[in-house]
Parts: C-alpha cells; sequence; structure tokens
C-alpha cells in the first residue's frame, strides 16, 4: 500500500468522532479510534477547520516521535538491544531498499510513510483553507500559518532522513529539492502568522526555514531567520500515558521496552571532566530485551508523556554559531557556545579558543548534547559526514553481519512500483 493510500484510510478512521461529539456530524461517523485521524467523507469543511488542524499536528507529532528514535537509530544516539531483526537493519546501516520498514505508518523506526501522510492530510486542509474565507473560519490566517509550518517541518524530516523521496505519490525528490519545498512552506507560514499575529508560530516557522537553510548551505540567510528566534522560545511535540500510540517514543523503547539502548557516544559525554548535564544517561547494569546487549537509560525523558522539542532557542543559536564562523568571527561562536553552557545545570566550565578548528570541533559536540534525542542528529551525520560509530565493517554484536554505510533511508522497492511516476525505475 503507498502512502498515499495509507493516508486516505487514515482520513476515513473516525477518532474525531469525540472531537464532534457535540454535533450532529458524528452521527454520521464510525467507531471511535486514533484522537489525531479524520473521516474524508464531508469531514473537509469550514465547521471542522479547527479539527482539520488537530489531525495534522497529531499526524506530524506521531511521526517525529518515529523520525527521532528512527534517526537516532540509524545515527549513533541509539542502538540495538531488541531480537527485531528491523531494529537490526536500522542500527546495523545496512538498510534493504526491499524492506518495509520506511513503508508503514508512524510508530516505526522509518520515517517516509508516516510523514507522507501528515503531508498528504496538511494539503487536503491547506486546499480547504484556501477556499473558504475568513467569515467561515475563525483565525483562517492563523490556522493557514499553524498548517504551513507542521508541512514545512515534515518536508524537512523528509529530506534530512530519506536519501530521495516522494511526496503524495509525486516524482522522486532530491535531498536538496525536499529542502526547497519546506522552504516554501516556510516562508508562506511566516507571512501568514505576521500577517495574523500568530505569535507562538512565527519562531517555529522562521527557526524551521533557518534549519532548511542550513542544510541547503546557506548560512548567512539561515543565520538571519535564527535571529528572529526569541529567548527561551520552545514549540514542543506533545505525548501521553493515556494513549499507546501517543506514548513518548523515546521513553517507550529505551526505557520501558529495553528494545534501544544508548548509543556509546553518549554513554558519558563530558566538557573539561564534567558531566554534561544535557545528556542525562546512566547505565542499567543490566542487559536490554535480547538478553544480550548492556542497557543504557536516558534521562531527557522521563515518562510516557515526556514533550519532545520540534525547535527551540539554543537549536537557533547554535545555527548562529554555525555562520559567525563561517564567517572568520571566530569570537562570536565561542560566546554563544558560553551562553550555552552557562544555562546548563550545573553549568559547564566556559569554553575558550582562538583556533577555528576547534571551535568546529566543540560546535559538532554542542550539537550533539543540546540537541540530543531531539530529531536532529541524522541531518548532522550526513551533513557534517560525521565518523561512523561503530566503524564500516565492524561485527554486529547481535543478529549477525556487520556495520554498513547507511547515513539515510533509502526510497523503499514498495514505492518504486507503486508510484506511477516511478513505475519501472
Amino acid at each position: 500500500m503507498t502512502p498515499r493510500s495509507r493516508a486516505i484510510r487514515a482520513m476515513t478512521r473516525t477518532a474525531v468522532c469525540a472531537l464532534l461529539a457535540a454535533s450532529a456530524a458524528c452521527g454520521t461517523l464510525l467507531e471511535v479510534d486514533v484522537p489525531s485521524r479524520v473521516p474524508a467523507d464531508g469531514s473537509v469543511v469550514p465547521a471542522n477547520a479547527a479539527i482539520l488542524m488537530n489531525s495534522v499536528v497529531g499526524e506530524f507529532e506521531c511521526a517525529f516521535g518515529g523520525a527521532v528514535v528512527g534517526g537516532g537509530t540509524l545515527g549513533d544516539e541509539l542502538a540495538n538491544s531488541s531480537t527485531g531483526n528491523t531494529t537490526w537493519q536500522v542500527d546495523r546501516r545496512d538498510i534493504a531498499t526491499s524492506s518495509t520498514i520506511s513503508t508503514g505508518g508512524c510508530g516505526g523506526l522509518g520515517p517516509f510513510g508516516a510523514l507522507n501522510v501528515t503531508l498528504w492530510l496538511s494539503g487536503e486542509l491547506q486546499k480547504g483553507l484556501e477556499s473558504w474565507t475568513d467569515a467561515q473560519v475563525t483565525n483562517r490566517r492563523q490556522l493557514l500559518a499553524t498548517n504551513a509550518a507542521y508541512a514545512g517541518y515534515a518536508l524537512l524530516l523528509m529530506g534530512e532522513q530519506m536519501c530521495t523521496a516522494t511526496v503524495s505519490a509525486g516524482p522522486e525528490l532530491s535531498k536538496a529539492q525536499v529542502w526547497t519545498r519546506a522552504e516554501e512552506r516556510f516562508t508562506a507560514a511566516i507571512a501568514d502568522a505576521q500577517a495574523s499575529n500568530a505569535t507562538d508560530i512565527l519562531p517555529m516557522a522562521y527557526l524551521g526555514r533557518a534549519r532548511a537553510r542550513l542544510n541547503l548551505a546557506r548560512l548567512p540567510e539561515a543565520a538571519a531567520d535564527a535571529r528572529q528566534v526569541p529567548a527561551n522560545y520552545v514549540r514542543n511535540a506533545t505525548f501521553s500515558a493515556a494513549d499507546p500510540r501517543r506514548f513518548n517514543p523515546v521513553f517507550n523503547n529505551n526505557n520501558q521496552g529495553a528494545g534501544l539502548t544508548v548509543g556509546p557516544v553518549y554513554r558519558a559525554m563530558t566538557f573539561e571532566g564534567v558531566r554534561d548535564p544535557r545528556v542525562p544517561v546512566t547505565n542499567a547494569n543490566r542487559t536490554g530485551a535480547n538478553n544480550a546487549d548492556s542497557l543504557y537509560l536516558q534521562g531527557k525523558y522521563t515518562s510516557f508523556a515526556a514533550s519532545i522539542p520540534i525547535a527551540k532557542w539554543a537549536e537557533a543559536q547554535l545555527i548562529i554559531a554555525e555562520a559567525e564562523l563561517a564567517a572568520g568571527n571566530v569570537a562570536a561562536a565561542v560566546a554563544i557556545i558560553n551562553t550555552l553552557h552557562a544555562r546548563t545545570t550545573p553549568a559547564l566550565p566556559p569554553f575558550a579558543s582562538t583556533s577555528a578548528a576547534d571551535v568546529r570541533a566543540q560546535l559538532i559536540y554542542e550539537r550533539r548534547a543540546e540537541l540530543f534525542l531531539e530529531s536532529q542528529h541524522l541531518g548532522d551525520y550526513q551533513r557534517l559526514t560525521l565518523p561512523f560509530v561503530p566503524a564500516t565493517g565492524a561485527p554486529f554484536p547481535f543478529g549477525g553481519g556487520f556495520y554498513g554505510t547507511n547515513r539515510c533511508f533509502p526510497l523503499p522497492d514498495l514505492e518504486r512500483t507503486t508510484n506511477p511516476n516511478l513505475a519501472g525505475r
């Protein structure tokens, strides 16, 4: 089944009935299922605009959680401690194109299907919001801004995590093409947020566009956007202990299920001999679910309901620091690093160097620590050509085989055979 077909099925699910219970519309729906999903027939109407927006956000948050875990496993933030072949392939970095890892919905390790569901839902809402009037929909411009911002982030993650991608059964796109689409959605979100005074969405859109431009190697423009993000800003993906589909996936897979362990690089991160409080990890002194690999537990997310940042001020500062360093302003980059160090609890020692190479290495460290398990590292793994840990060719400790060279999820064969734009390619 193609991502577009899954999206249509998702739209026909009727969890939104609970949200519509106060109206007669609920009488036409089927049994309540997943709260973030909406029915297709007759639901894309002005009266349901806010509910449809909640559906887009809900689908994105579920897909985002999967991207945090899947990207963390393909990168080196997380490692296998399960008996499942799917997890082995991702952690081992040898994902076969014949695998269905990326074709499922949210909750799996592959990003492709889940992000495409979000984008399809967002596209349906976008068409409605553009055709409806302000008189028909309260806060229509704010909804346009929010919808565009979440679509932008779905595209951003698609570009970072997939080697190539398609959107809604369209043509095959390069990473740069996907990020360019993301930039366009963020630009639209900025305009609508400014017009509607959507002060919570505006920084999210600016930072999303900064991240897209960083990926596109347009550092001055990225820094200009990042400077629009106010101090202490954060936009979170929310999770819940009430519904397994909405469990925080890091806590669920690591702390609860023990199918993933924290990767070796992150088990004892220190700066100047001081343990970095941004990467709280403890040795569980036992093995994971496979009774073989040592289990290390992250302490950043401490419950099923813990939120995960989508966009935050510290990320904006790191983008600015990277741009300053590229422009030769070494001292400005060092100052940003030390601002971030002063904000930790307890505060980390200050960093001092006039060497551009040393500052670059420290910025890589800062991104690892500050953005730990926030969906960022797999993009850095590629953009900064970080070394493979464990090295390529090293024996995979459980399940056999050897570590490979995947830095991104390949477009699955299933998409090539079912997408009419790709058939035979």
